[in-house]
Parts: structure tokens; C-alpha cells; sequence
């Protein structure tokens, strides 16, 4: 049985056009300096345009710096080094470049705004808003650059000009909550405390779900002896996202009697923060071109952001570049409240790279230091699950059900589905049915969980009218999940009405054509059917697309004869579903 598991805007502007320009994206294999002294200047640029177009940043950045030193005037290759330098984040070589690039072009943005940047980290803040200003084109670009000119003028001490800019700002509504936010840090770091406060609050009522609205409105609330306020800003945080490691932290400071420090005590500081902002943003909406440049600008100002560096991770992960997000999440301050959940996610990406031992070995050590901990306990569950070892899985998932506090949260529902998988992959179905029905009861109408458990009953041939119910309901809740609508005609053809299985199985073929599973399913439907000849492309199709291992076998003998002839008791079945209006 198979299984499954600020919108782009236009405004992503002249940073977004020149990453498409030359698309990369980044990579760990960079080539040694003595493989490029073997390489001709021709042939450096040839591997540099062949690096892009494979979408890896730093082989790129190594081959056209290797091209520019034999052959130092050409403009081509000065920007192209420049972005991919960028983009791959040695952002402090790609400062080096924006000189010669502005001097090439003094408008190019791109250039603008990474000097921009660096000038704020040397704190040359009259430079830093000169450079920052010449870097603006549409939406996005004029949010980042008003939001840098700020800080500058705040690193230069004048906190009355750099609200008065945030305040001049016109645009879409989403500019609200970053200027609110913004305001309210300047007025913090320059000490004005009723001024912040209301900024701050502003921005809490736009928004009271960001996290680092919370954050900083908790904050500022903790300081300036409004213990109790902070504690339901953070707690209210809680029934949205309960027990995150930041609000964790923050309400211990309050319950401790402390105060939790400001999010932002610098220009430098707050410039990061809005780069981060702004790119964790981009990077969730599609613009991860955008989104990557900026996240690697504000690490420039603040390398151990640990906000900055996760959402750097993520990135990497949907660029499908594992072990450069175990390095981002490798940098993250071992006293940060995040790190942990780094170690967490940073064994996920360790298993993506096939070392999976090593995954197992490293989330079996955190579990040791912390015998509490959920999260690495179901992260090493889902680890062996991934890998087939469900008697393992199924005891490792155990001790998850074994901390849980409240069992009949709705949220719980997760850990008995996983452990009901295993149960039943293990072959231990009394125990995989309760699991699956204590799912069911928290969450009822969960989709997968009533795929699975129907398609059992109906694999078993019990429950047989409740099971399909339960195949049909999954279907109407998801019926763009391939895996969802291959159980429901798998299930029509377990109970002999092939007509409607393939029906319901070519649905899944539409859905998943690449799916070994379904194409073997739709073989067997076709086959019943009469339609041997499409039977016998679907299996070759099946066969072809690599299966598991144990049905290879089978694809391969139903190639060779076929399908044997109907049982009396699938007949019996095909009349029954017949004499029921099937």
C-alpha cells in the first residue's frame, strides 16, 4: 500500500532580474586552485556558464574569478563573478567586486546596494544611505532601502530623521507591520521608551502572530515593568505555535524575574533584521532568488543571527542543498535557544545524504542529553520509518506517546498515525488499528489517516462498507493526492469492480505518473479488464520506473504470464458489488 506525505510580487525588482540573469544557486564542490591553473581562460568561463546553468553559485564564482585574472577588464565576467560570489555568500569578495563594477556601471543596483550594506557594517553611514538610496527599484528594493537608511541615520544619531523616512514611506498594505516594527527598534536602541512602546504596540495589533513582533513587543514590555503584558504576549504566541524555543526562553527570563533583552541593540543590528525580514519573507513566497540575497547580506552585518542563518537553511533545503544547510545550521551560537532545533533538522539533512548513520547516531545522542525531548524523539522515528525499520520505529515512537501530557489535544494525532504505520508495517495489526482509530478520534477527518486505515480494512477484506466510506471521504478531502485516489481504485479492485478501479487508477496515473505503485496497479486493473496489451505497457512502465525491490519480481512474472484467472472468491466479490449497485 502506498501512502503520501508576500507572494511573489513583480517587485522583486533589479536584485531578483540579475539573479535570473545568471541562475545559480550554490554548491559545497568548489574546484582547488591547482584544477584551475590547469584551465585555460576560455575554458574557466565555458565551467563558470556550465556552473550556472546547473545552478551551483560558488563553482561558478571560482571559475569566473579564475577567468578574470586572465583577462581583467572584461565586464562580463567582473558581474557574473560579483552575483555568484553574492549569492554563494562570500558577500566580503563580492564587496571587493562592487567597486569594479560600479565603476563599469555607476547605476548598477545590485552593486548599490551590497556597498550600501557594507558601508553600514564600517559604520560610513552617509555613505551606506547615498548607496542604499541608488539601489531602489519598485516594491521591495524601496522597503530594504528605506528600512537601511534609517538604521543609518540612527547609527549616525539621528533618530528623529530615520523615523521621519520610515514614516514618508508609501506602498502596499504589507509595508505596515516592517515600518511599525522598525520605528519601534530605532526608538528602543535610541532610549525614547514611550515612543517605542507604542510603535511596538502598533505593530503587535497588525500582527500579533509574528515572531518577531512578539518578540520584540515582549521585550519591550518586560523592560519597562509590564511583566505580567508580556507574559500574555508571549503566551498568546503559545496557542499559535506552542512551545517555540524563543517565547520558551523569553517566558522563563519573566518567570525568573528577569527581563528579556531587545532583539535589536545596534544600527548594524537593526539593518540585519531588516534584511532578514524581508528575505525569511521572499524565501517562503516563492522569491528565493531575492530571498537568498538578502538573508546573505544581513549574516554579513550579523554572522550569528540565528534567525537569519535557519531561514538560510530552509533555503538551502528547498534548493534541495543539504549539506550546505547542515553548515548554516552548524553556525548557530550553541547558547541560542535555536540550536537545538538546528541539531534537529541538521540529522533530517544528514539522512538526505545517505548518511543515515550518522543521522541515527546524532539524534540518539540528543535524545541522551535530554530523555524529554519530542522532537528528536519523533525526528529519529521518522528517520527509521524512512528506512523500513518499523519494530525499531514503532518503540522509538513509544516514547514519544509516553511524554504526552495532554492525550486528547488534536495536535497528538501525528504520533499515533506514525507509530500505527509502523505497528502495521511490523505486522503487529491489532496494535497499528488502535493507533490509527486513537488518530481518527483526535483528528476525524485527517485524510491520510483515513486512507490508511480504510484501505486496511479493505486489504483484509473487514469493514469492508465503513473502509471504503473512510477511502472516499480521504478522496473528496484530497482529490489532487495521487497516492489518496490509487488507494481508492486499488480498493475497487480488491473488491472485484474493475471497471471502476480503472477508472479511479488512471485518475492517480494523472496525478503521479512516475509512481511505480500506480502504474502496476493500473496494469492489474487493465488486465481484468480485457485490455491486456495496456496492461503490459503499464507493468513494462511499472518495471522501468524503479519499484521496491520485493515488486520487482512480481512485475517481472505478470511481463512474462500474465495474471492467473480470477479466484471463485473474487468472483463472489464482483457479484456482491454488483448485487450492492457497484
Amino acid at each position: 500500500m502506498t501512502t503520501s506525505r508576500f507572494r511573489r510580487t513583480a517587485a522583486t525588482a533589479v536584485v531578483a532580474a540579475a539573479v535570473v540573469a545568471a541562475p545559480f544557486t550554490i554548491s559545497a564542490q568548489i574546484p582547488t586552485q591547482q584544477e584551475l591553473s590547469h584551465v585555460s581562460a576560455s575554458g574557466s568561463y565555458l565551467a563558470a556558464r556550465h556552473a550556472g546553468q546547473m545552478r551551483d553559485a560558488s563553482a561558478a564564482a571560482a571559475y569566473y574569478r579564475a577567468a578574470i585574472k586572465r583577462d581583467p577588464k572584461n565586464t562580463e565576467l567582473i558581474e557574473r563573478a560579483f552575483l555568484s560570489l553574492l549569492i554563494g555568500g562570500d558577500v566580503e569578495e563580492s564587496v571587493k567586486l562592487s567597486d569594479r563594477v560600479l565603476k563599469l556601471d555607476k547605476n548598477d543596483r545590485v552593486a548599490r546596494l551590497v556597498a550600501g550594506v557594507h558601508n553600514l557594517k564600517q559604520k560610513h553611514y552617509a555613505s551606506a544611505r547615498r548607496n542604499v538610496a541608488q539601489s531602489v527599484r519598485g516594491p521591495i528594493t524601496d522597503l530594504t532601502a528605506t528600512l537601511l537608511s534609517a538604521w543609518a541615520l540612527q547609527g549616525a544619531g539621528d533618530t528623529k530623521d530615520a523615523i521621519a523616512a520610515i514614516d514618508r514611506l508609501q506602498g502596499p498594505d504589507w509595508y505596515g507591520i516592517f515600518k511599525e516594527l522598525h520605528a519601534g527598534l530605532i526608538l528602543d536602541v535610541a532610549g525614547k521608551q514611550k515612543d517605542a512602546g507604542k510603535r511596538l504596540a502598533d505593530a503587535y495589533k497588525l500582527d500579533s502572530n509574528a515572531l518577531r513582533v512578539v518578540e520584540a513587543y515582549g521585550s519591550w514590555l518586560s523592560r519597562n515593568g509590564k511583566a505580567e503584558q508580556a507574559k500574555e504576549v508571549y503566551e498568546g504566541f503559545e496557542k499559535t505555535i506552542p512551545r517555540h524555543p524563543l517565547t520558551q526562553a523569553a517566558l522563563a527570563k519573566i518567570k525568573a524575574g528577569e527581563k528579556v533583552p531587545q532583539i535589536v541593540a545596534t544600527a548594524q543590528a537593526g539593518a540585519a533584521e531588516s534584511l532578514y525580514g524581508l528575505g525569511a519573507s521572499l524565501g517562503r513566497r516563492g522569491g528565493e532568488d531575492l530571498g537568498l540575497v538578502y538573508l546573505q547580506l544581513g549574516l554579513y552585518l550579523a554572522p550569528t543571527h540565528p534567525l537569519a542563518l535557519l531561514s538560510l537553511a530552509d533555503l538551502y533545503e528547498t534548493l534541495k542543498k543539504p549539506e550546505l544547510a547542515i553548515k548554516a545550521y552548524e553556525r548557530i551560537p550553541a547558547n541560542s535557544p535555536l540550536h537545538r532545533n538546528a541539531a534537529i533538522q541538521m540529522a533530517a539533512n544528514l539522512d538526505s545524504l545517505e548518511r543515515t548513520d550518522e543521522a541515527k547516531k546524532h539524534l540518539r545522542e540528543l535524545i541522551t542529553e535530554n530523555p524529554k525531548d519530542s522532537e528528536a524523539i519523533m525526528a529519529l522515528g521518522t528517520v527509521l520509518r524512512a528506512h523500513k525499520e518499523f519494530a525499531e520505529c514503532a518503540d522509538t515512537y513509544s516514547k514519544a506517546v509516553d511524554l504526552i501530557q495532554q492525550p486528547a489535544t488534536k495536535a497528538n494525532w501525528l504520533v499515533f498515525y506514525f507509530r500505527g504505520i509502523c505497528y502495521e508495517r511490523a505486522k503487529q495489526w491489532p496494535k497499528a488499528e488502535a493507533d490509527l482509530k486513537k488518530a481518527l478520534e483526535l483528528f476525524p477527518d485527517q485524510p491520510h489517516v483515513l486512507n490508511y486505515l480504510g484501505y486496511s480494512w479493505i486489504d483484509q477484506g473487514v469493514n469492508l462498507d465503513e473502509g471504503m466510506d473512510m477511502i472516499k471521504r480521504a478522496v473528496a478531502a484530497r482529490s489532487d493526492d495521487g497516492y489518496i485516489v490509487d488507494s481508492l481504485g486499488w480498493a475497487y479492485y480488491r473488491l472485484g469492480n474493475y471497471e471502476e478501479a480503472v477508472k479511479q487508477l488512471e485518475r492517480a496515473i494523472e496525478l503521479k505518473p512516475q509512481d511505480p505503485t500506480i502504474n502496476d496497479h493500473l496494469g492489474d486493473a487493465y488486465w481484468r479488464v480485457g485490455r491486456k496489451l495496456e496492461a503490459t505497457f503499464q507493468w513494462s512502465h511499472a518495471r522501468d520506473l524503479k519499484p521496491e525491490p520485493e515488486d520487482l519480481p512480481k512485475i517481472l512474472e505478470k511481463l512474462k504470464s500474465g495474471l492467473p484467472e480470477e479466484t471463485s472468491s473474487q468472483a463472489k466479490a464482483v457479484k456482491k458489488d454488483k448485487d450492492n449497485g457497484g
